[in-house]
């Protein structure tokens, strides 16, 4: 079941983030990195659908980490980039090539061969007062280091950081809502009198506009792979090192685990290089330069402009 969930909450989540990335871009640079630029997308129709889906893809991520571990779970979520990007690229109608299907090859069987080797052990739901405040700590600090890096950096990388940044949090948050998920079935009482759901809370906010500023910033080519392979990375970090997810160890089996991984990460970069993301891309940049300006009013007798003292 917690394979059929994390499948599920992939492609909800794949067709989140097609229809926000299709509206953060439009966004002006300055409302990076602000609450105002999710309020501002909030008032989009398209943006508005994608949260929705969003919610349902954590709603199924929440049962998928209920009964299976984050080592499991979290891999499987990389597949949203699968359906993702076709969905981008249906817009265009390009059709699929041999380096597409190279990166949907490395994706997928790279995950396989993971997920067989690792064999992941369920470990235990929650972890100690000490462990957890090294977790935020380290995440607080990876994050924020990539924010201010990306904040002076050109636009793609921009992306790149932000992508990364927000996939650290989200990194944090599945383990949250791992916890959250054990505290609920111990009785609602218990779950709202623990700090983790007020937490998860403020660091599902964060990720959010993080993402939203990852979208913004760049294209997708460099947005979305960095943020669906750092999720998954840091998830089986936190999994394995924190929660007792314990994987095989062994020269064999660790080697294997190491190839078939870096196997996934190269099959997500490749995937968002392709010439379908490209000429999605390119459409929609010809579609926003064919809009008209927004006409501006004359000042009025009397008025001072904008921004003049």
């Amino acid at each position: 079941m917690a394979v059929l969930a994390a499948l599920a909450a992939a492609l909800s989540y794949a067709l989140a983030s097609v229809l926000q990335h299709w509206e953060a871009e439009k966004q002006p640079a300055d409302k990076a990195l602000r609450l105002s630029l999710v309020a501002r997308l909030a008032r989009r129709p398209r943006w508005v659908a994608g949260l929705g889906f969003d919610v349902g893809g954590y709603a199924l991520q929440w049962w998928a980490l209920t009964v299976g571990s984050l080592v499991l779970v979290q891999p499987l979520l990389v597949l949203g980039l699968l359906f993702a990007l076709p969905i981008k690229a249906r817009f265009t109608a390009y059709r699929f090539h041999g380096w597409d299907w190279a990166g949907a090859l490395l994706v997928t069987g790279g995950l396989a061969v993971f997920l067989v080797a690792s064999r992941p052990a369920a470990g235990h739901p929650n972890v100690d007062a000490v462990t957890w405040t090294i977790l935020l700590c380290a995440t607080a600090v990876l994050a924020g280091g990539l924010v201010a890096i990306g904040h002076r950096s050109s636009p793609r990388w921009k992306a790149v950081a932000y992508g990364s940044a927000g996939g650290i949090v989200y990194g944090l948050c599945a383990a949250l809502t791992k916890t959250c998920a054990h505290l609920l079935s111990l009785g609602v009482s218990q779950l709202f009198e623990s700090w983790q759901p007020y937490v998860l809370a403020g660091a599902g906010v964060a990720g959010m506009v993080l993402a939203q500023s990852a979208f913004q910033a760049g294209p997708l080519d460099a947005s979305l792979p960095t943020l669906s392979a750092t999720d998954p990375i840091v998830s089986v970090l936190i999994g394995a090192v924190a929660f007792g997810e314990a994987i095989r160890i062994g020269v064999a089996e660790t080697t294997l685990e190491v190839l078939s991984f870096s196997a996934v990460v190269a099959g997500i970069f490749l995937l968002a290089h392709t010439e379908a993301v490209n000429a999605a891309q390119r459409q929609h940049f010809a579609e926003a330069d064919a809009c008209p300006p927004e006409p501006i009013e004359p000042l009025k007798a009397g008025q001072v402009p904008a921004g003049t003292k």
